[in-house]
This record gives C-alpha cells, structure tokens and sequence, in this order.
C-alpha cells in the first residue's frame, strides 16, 4: 500500500500546483510533497524482505535504493525551486510545478514496476513529464534542446518497446510463459529462447540506455543539460538516469539467470569503456561549464554500466555510486544555476572569478568537481575504489587501467574548465537585459542551503555509510547477482 501512496503523493502535488492560481503559491507546494515524499521513503525502505513473486507493484533490494536516492536528491531541488522560480517572478510556472511533481511519481512507479509492460510506461512517462521543464526559458536553444531530447528519448522508448516484445516472445516461445513479471522470468530464464533473448537484451541495453546516456545514445545529454534550468538538470542527470539504470540492471537479471551473464557484462563493459572514453574527448578544453557536467554525467554512467558489467564487488560499488553521483550531480548542478545566474552566461570566456562574485557557489562548485573526479574524503572516491577493487580481483586488469586512464584524463579535462571559472578576476562585462541579469556578490540564503545539505551528504558519504544504507547496498547487490 505504501509504494502506491508513494506513487499518488505527488500527482496530487501535481493537481494542486496546477490548480493554484497564484505564481508565488505554487512553488510552495514542491518542499511539502516532497518532504511527504522522503518520509514516506524512508518508512518504505525499512519494510520487509521482498520475497520472488510477492507482487507486481513492490519495492525489491534494488528499486529500495534507487527510490531512496531519487527522494532525497528532490527534496534538495524542491527546497532549491521556489528561490530560483522567485528569480522568474514574471514567468508562469505552473507547468514547471506540475511536471516536476508528476515526473517524481513517474520516477516512484520505476522503483516500483516488477512487471515489463508497466516499468516501459512509467519510463516513457518520465519523458513527457521531464520535457516541458527543459523548454522552461523558452529560448530558440531550448526549443531545439527538448525537441532533441523529445526524437532521441522517443527512440529509445520504442527501442525499449521492441525489446520488451522480443524478451516475450523468447518467453513465450521457449516455456509457453505467458507472466511478464520479472521474478517469474527470472525464474523460467533457463526455458527462455537463447536467440529471442539475447536480441532482446541488446535492444533493450540501447534502448533504455538512450535515456541513461551511455554513449554513443548521449547525443541529446549536452543540449538538454545546458539549457535546461539548473535544477532539471540535477533531476535528469540524478533521478531519470538512475531509473534507466534500475531497468538495465532487472534485465541484466533475467540474462544472468539464464546462463548468459558474460554477454551481458561484455557489452555493459564495452559501453561504458566507451562512454568515458566519448566523455574525455568532449570534456577537453570545454568551455561551456552546463555542457560539462552533460559529459561528466555520460562519464558516469559509463562508471555504472561498468561496475554493473563487473560483478561482485562491482555491481555494490555500482549501487554506491548511483548514490554518490546523484548527491555529486545536485551540488554540481545548482552550484552552476546560482553561478550562471550571477553572469547571464555559460562560457569560461565571460565567467571568470566567481570566488569574488558569488564565493559560497563557487566554493560547491569547485568541491563538486572534486568529489565528482573521485578525490577522498568524498563518497565517489568510496564507490570509484569499490569498483575498481572488484575489477582487479576479479582479473579484469585491462579495464581496470583504462578506467584509472581515463579517470586521470577526465580529471584534468574539468580542471581546466573549473579552476577557470572560479579562479581569477571577473570579466567586465555591460548590464545584462535578458531574464538572467548580473548579480551582486550577495547570495541568497535559499539558493545555497540546499546546495550546502548535498554537499554536507557527499562528504559523509565518504566518511562513513550509515549501517542501515550500507546494509540496503549489501541487500540490493545480492539480489541483482543471480546465480543461474
């Protein structure tokens, strides 16, 4: 009962923003659903053990941290937003309101879709809810990064879509299965048809990692990150990628109980080697710091997938990053939104010295860096280690040094682009006219709050994992570990 509570929760939020008549209400409505939203979370998380064929609406191991990771990065931007929206006084945003409720219940119903067809129709959801929030400024370049992400996300739906028809028929075909609930194909996997189901991982793995970002499906990332606001950008890049990844991972399930777990990791090993290897090449000299962190969100999920790939230790480490990067990808985002409010630009060009025009920003922003390129004491650095260790425990040496390699590579390719930002004397530039005008050294306290708590979060994470976390962790990488 309570993941549909979950569920309800915020498109009630929804219902009521967009029924609010008043802009200076609406935004109001965000901190309370959530903060219903991260305590309901936290009640349902502590629930009991998931047994195999409970139900098809439940939270399993994995949906578990997936679900709290989503609830707590929210509650962070749903803070952030009215404080930004009051920046935009003039603009409606009932839209933006709206979506960004209905697009947490989209994202709640991923955690907790155990059956094919439903988790397809909440990921597709996501879509449409995420959509209008990255058209929010309403410029020529955020008309063409939604309609971007509209055609690339459509595509991968369908290809999602595809995949899904190919892993039932490869269940129909081969044991007359006619359930599509993953603990049931988990279990007949054996009886499943080899080749319908090996087409239907790979066309699955393209799909849903379209909306994950792994390269080369990353191509509407830059676009969509760079225009949209600095809190859309910390959902998309924490929230719906981790839920792609929760639907990779339930596939990967279903072709590991079947016998053929080492196709499943060679090509999640392939993709992410591939994507880190796209995001270092793109992240050299950057001068633009939103499409930045678009390529270090494509770095990182090529981290997962190859922790995922590894096994073991790594598929732990792959969990405890999906946390780490989504707190990391928060700070990062909105630390970049205070920071690009202050300058009315995104270029390294024009943005120089923000220690001296907005230090508080700044300061997160270059932690964020930092944390993100995995350096202690931060919790990336924790989950990098866990997933490099499983690496070469289990003889998986080549990858392990390409992704030091590249880790080395990426680190240096941000450095340039952040220590340019930060660093310095401020560029002189004429008054701004658009809606983002240059501001004062002063920053709001609302703006840098919520900024401060996700830092606060990456460090203990690095620190210390609270037991009950840390016992969810061990839970959820057990169950993604089937044994054939």
């Amino acid at each position: 009962m309570s993941g549909f509570v979950l569920a309800l929760l915020p498109l009630l939020g929804a219902a009521l923003a967009y029924a609010l008549p008043l802009n200076r209400l609406r935004p109001l409505v965000l901190p309370a659903v959530a903060t219903a939203h991260l305590l309901l979370t936290l009640y349902a998380v502590q629930g009991r053990p998931v047994l195999p064929g409970d139900q098809w609406f439940m939270l399993d191991p994995a949906g578990k941290i997936v679900l709290l990771t989503i609830s707590i990065l929210f509650f962070c931007c749903a803070l952030y937003a009215p404080g930004y929206l009051r920046h935009h006084a003039t603009r409606s945003n009932r839209m933006l309101c709206t979506c960004l409720l209905w697009m947490l219940s989209m994202m709640t119903v991923v955690t907790h879709a155990q059956h094919l067809g439903l988790m397809w129709v909440a990921m597709e959801a996501t879509a449409l809810s995420s959509a209008p929030l990255i058209y929010f400024r309403h410029t020529p370049e955020a008309i063409e990064a939604t309609w971007k992400y509209l055609l690339l996300s459509s595509i991968g739906v369908a290809l999602a879509l595809l995949g899904s028809f190919f892993l039932a028929y490869a269940a129909m075909v081969g044991g007359g299965m006619t359930s599509l609930l993953f603990s049931d194909l988990v279990q007949g996997a054996p009886d499943l048809s080899k080749p319908w189901l090996h087409a239907a991982f790979v066309t699955l793995l393209v799909g849903y990692g379209t909306k994950m970002g792994l390269a080369p499906m990353h191509t509407w990332k830059p676009d969509a990150y760079g225009e949209a606001p600095g809190v859309i950008g910390a959902l998309l890049a924490g929230g719906l990628t981790s839920c792609a990844f929760l639907a990779i991972a339930r596939f990967t399930m279903v072709l590991s109980a079947a016998g053929d777990a080492a196709l499943a990791h060679r090509l999640l090993i392939g993709l992410g080697l591939l994507s880190m290897g796209t995001a270092a090449a793109f992240l050299a000299r950057q001068r633009d710091f939103k499409r930045m962190l678009a390529y270090s969100s494509v770095e990182h999920m090529g981290i997962l997938a190859i922790g995922m790939g590894i096994g073991g230790l790594g598929v732990f480490g792959a969990l405890l990053h999906l946390i780490n990067n989504a707190l990391t990808k928060g700070v990062l985002f909105l630390a970049a939104a205070n920071i690009h409010r202050t300058y009315g630009s995104k270029s390294v060009d024009e943005v120089r010295g923000a220690f001296q025009r907005a230090p508080l920003s700044a300061a997160f922003f270059l932690m964020g860096f930092i944390a993100i390129a995995g350096s202690p004491p931060f919790g990336p650095f924790v989950s990098l280690f866990s997933i490099l260790q499983a690496a070469f425990e289990r003889h998986y040496f080549l990858t392990g040094a390409a992704l030091l390699i590249m880790l080395w590579a990426i680190f240096i390719g941000m450095g340039w682009t952040v220590l340019r930002v930060v660093q310095g004397a401020p560029v002189a530039r004429p008054p701004q006219t658009g809606d983002l005008p240059q501001s004062s050294t002063r920053e709001r306290k609302s703006l840098v709050v919520p900024v401060a708590v996700l830092a606060c979060l990456v460090l203990l994470m690095g620190i210390w994992i609270p037991a009950p976390l840390g016992n969810l962790l061990r839970e959820a990488a057990a169950y993604l570990e089937v044994q054939p």
